[in-house]
């Protein structure tokens, strides 16, 4: 642990000691940000407990504190060196950002590298960052370095830019072009509720409980309400109840949740479960294993299962379209599955590229005769949006098979309240030994990055119009070989199959931004972009498990989720084959001697999500800066901007230069 977090300060510290000059060049800028949220309401990831609905609304969510020292000094054989350190304090953040966290902005290194030639070639060696695109509020080409998304799209891309060590080569051509090879650290992005520090193997903390900006779809795998690492324990449990009343359900191959809960075949009558309890003659449509049974099982009982952690109501009603709780997205799971879940657990694990497996990066850049400059780039690399895979284990660590048998309804009648005549259930096993009567089983959710291919260019030119005067034309373009993206298949979570339910696939994506700035009312420089995702390997499978179509029947198809949103509150919500996103951007000097800065850029998604943002900087002397910032968010709220809505907020600073 110490290696890994003081590695750039012994760095440091060796390139400061190696500078034979004595005219070493430092400065400070100190800086404060104190941030208030305008909104009442809960925000994503808030809640404590299934009747928490309020959070703590509007207030102070950050007192951001910082010292940035620079340094620069010349090396006594040729070349430099540049450091730049971060003392940073934030009482008012989660408890892992609080202070110092290494690879992030937080961390005391934040650059530390030596630029030196070498023949033709110009080297930077070291702790660094690296821009390659210079789109507005949206990152395509600028992927070597990873990005810190605690505060989602609201920092500057410098701030919100995490600087790796790397091997930065650059080299001009006769011809005036451009060549740079790059190789990097691997590092993933920093998304709220994501990437703990702690080690592969622990249970995952829960640091970023009550953070402003987790999104609905981390919610879903670390939510402390809604979060699968969470309810599965949940799940484990209320089987276990169920086994506890029951002895073994491994005989209940022909009996679901969806039948419980909604008094259906077999057994089931009006008033019976549904209503709050059943009896041993109620379930003896069950199996013969149920006749001898005595206990009584209320809703009440099984609620009571629940750790605060979870949304996992009993209430299974199969009608709507967005179940309630996880047990809702599971009608379809036999008591026999479950009989296999009995007192499971969960388990979260980081495994993350070693620093020996790098990234490579490579970009071409030149510019023709008639002013058209372009780039081409190419990146070997890990993505740097973390996935999560699940399995199951067994408690020794073992990795466990799901065996899935099936049979077809015995058109039991007994209650004479329907025949399940023809229906196919389906059960799922995890072996011998796992579940009632053996150890528990271990739901293990494993946190990687994956290896893609990346093949980009750009361009920019300018045109000269009558009306508007120079006008610049720019483009970015992206494709993504093996892109991860999530695959929900209702079908198989409606039968308990939790890991095959939520799984990541590759997908191949292509990605563009085209825009267009123009200066008018007097330096005043407008900017405008259409953004597009197209995602190639998009699935949209509306059948059930029998390939049957679902039509009206809910907790059935198989689909592409929208990652940034998906959730147990939106029915997994399904994303969408080309996602669009529009922006405008304004930006004009002012002041006697433009002094001050004032910038508004707005944004719009398909689907209805808007993020407006606003701010100012003030220069009132050489020294004294100040600024201030509102960022606006708004829409449906099952949006990527929409759903920080109750996260809306005012933001002021205060910087102060010393020489």
């Amino acid at each position: 642990m110490f290696k890994k977090k003081y590695l750039g300060l012994v760095i440091a510290v060796t390139l400061a000691a190696g500078s034979a000059q004595a005219a070493l060049e430092t400065s400070v800028t100190l800086k404060n940000e104190t941030a208030y949220m305008i909104k009442d309401g809960i925000r994503t990831g808030e809640a404590t407990s299934t009747t928490d609905t309020t959070g703590e609304g509007k207030g102070v969510y950050k007192f951001e504190n910082t010292a940035k020292i620079f340094l620069n000094d010349t090396l006594s054989g040729g070349g430099s060196w540049h450091a730049e350190m971060n003392l940073v304090a934030d009482t008012e953040a989660a408890s892992n950002s609080k202070y110092d966290d290494s690879l992030t902005p937080l961390d005391f290194v934040r650059e530390a590298y030596i630029d030196k030639t070498f023949g033709d070639w110009d080297l930077r060696i070291g702790k660094q960052q690296v821009v390659w695109g210079t789109a507005d509020g949206i990152k395509l080409l600028d992927m070597i370095n990873p990005t810190n998304w605690s505060e989602f799209v609201q920092d500057a891309p410098a701030d919100a830019r995490v600087p790796v060590w790397m091997i930065n080569a650059e080299k001009y051509l006769d011809n005036g072009a451009n060549i740079q090879a790059i190789v990097s650290q691997t590092e993933a992005n920093k998304i709220a509720g994501l990437s703990q520090s702690s080690n592969a193997g622990t249970v995952h903390n829960n640091s970023d409980q009550g953070h402003a900006f987790i999104m609905k779809g981390v919610d879903s795998i670390t939510g402390r309400i809604n979060g699968f690492l969470n309810i599965a324990p949940d799940i484990g449990a209320t089987a276990a109840v169920f086994n506890g009343g029951f002895g073994s359900l491994a005989g209940f191959n022909q009996s679901t949740v969806g039948e419980f809960f909604n008094n259906e075949v077999p057994g089931f009558v009006a008033g019976g479960c549904g209503g709050g309890a059943c009896s041993a003659t109620v379930m003896s449509g069950f199996t013969a294993n149920a006749s001898t049974t005595t206990n009584v099982i209320a809703a009440a009982t099984i609620d009571a299962t629940k750790t605060d952690y979870s949304a996992n109501g009993a209430n299974a009603n199969e009608g709507g379209t967005n179940p309630g709780s996880a047990f809702a997205y599971m009608t379809d799971a036999t008591f026999a599955t479950f009989n296999a879940f009995s007192g499971a657990k969960s388990e979260y694990r980081v495994k993350h590229p070693e620093i020996l497996d790098p990234n490579l990066g490579f970009r071409y850049k030149n510019s023709t005769d008639n002013g058209l400059n372009y780039s081409l780039n190419y990146a070997y690399h890990y993505d740097t949006n973390p996935y999560v895979d699940l399995h199951w284990e067994s408690a020794a660590g073992t990795r466990l098979t799901q065996t899935l048998t099936t049979s077809t309804g015995d058109g039991n009648n007994t209650n004479g309240n329907g025949d399940n005549t023809g229906r196919v259930y389906r059960t799922l096993s995890l072996g011998s030994g796992i579940g009632y009567g053996g150890t528990a089983p271990v739901l293990v959710f494993e946190e990687k990055l994956n290896r893609i291919n990346s093949l980009g260019a750009s361009f920019d030119t300018a045109f000269d119009t009558a009306s508007l005067g120079p006008v610049v034309v720019r483009g970015e373009f992206l494709y993504n070989k093996d892109e991860m993206t999530p695959i929900v298949d209702r079908n198989k979570l409606a039968y308990g199959d939790l890991p095959g339910g939520l799984t990541m696939q590759k997908t191949d994506m292509f990605k563009y931004v085209l825009g267009a700035d123009v200066n008018v009312l007097t330096d005043m420089m407008v900017s405008g972009q259409f953004i597009q995702f197209r995602n190639l390997d998009y699935v949209d499978n509306n059948t059930d498990a029998d390939g049957n179509a679902c039509g009206s029947k809910v907790n059935c198809g198989r689909y592409t989720g929208d990652m940034a949103t998906l959730s147990l509150t939106n029915g997994l919500k399904q994303g969408t084959e080309n996602k669009e996103f529009y922006s405008l951007f304004f930006s004009k000097p002012f002041g006697d001697s433009g002094e001050g800065r004032w910038n508004n850029i707005f944004m719009f998604e398909e689907g209805g999500g808007k993020w407006n943002r606003f701010d100012v900087e003030y220069g009132f002397d050489d020294q004294l800066i100040g600024t201030f910032e509102i960022n606006k968010y708004f829409g449906d709220n099952n949006t990527m901007f929409g759903q920080f809505e109750n996260a809306s907020n005012v933001q002021v600073g205060v910087k102060y230069l010393l020489q």
